[in-house]
């Protein structure tokens, strides 16, 4: 039996459910403004996948590259999120609104 296709499904899905609270909590602590970590990160894993020669290890490490550049979308879109009070925001990012602020 081969169980790679296994193992690589898994890593997709522990990426998904590990990225997930990291993006919101890198968007409550930093704000969407820690994109370029993200970016930098995505790019040297992706990097280095492209040079490991067994194909488990540099497919997971691809699976988390691709994650970190998708979380740079998802920061913008948790930003979003807060402001329309789905999340609770931080208040060293994000003033408080006030009534006045309604259009």
């Amino acid at each position: 039996m081969h169980f790679q296709g296994i193992l690589l499904g898994l890593a997709s899905f522990l990426s998904i459910g590990v990225f997930h609270p990291i993006v919101i909590k890198c968007e409550y602590r930093f704000s969407y403004r820690i994109w370029p970590v993200f970016l930098a990160a995505g790019l040297i894993l992706l990097g280095i996948s492209a040079f490991v020669r067994n194909v488990i290890p540099s497919a997971v490490l691809g699976v988390v590259g691709f994650s970190c550049l998708w979380s740079i979308i998802e920061l913008f879109h948790q930003h979003k999120r807060v402001e329309k009070g789905w999340f609770p925001a931080n208040p060293k990012h994000h003033p408080a609104k006030t009534d006045t602020d309604k259009p």
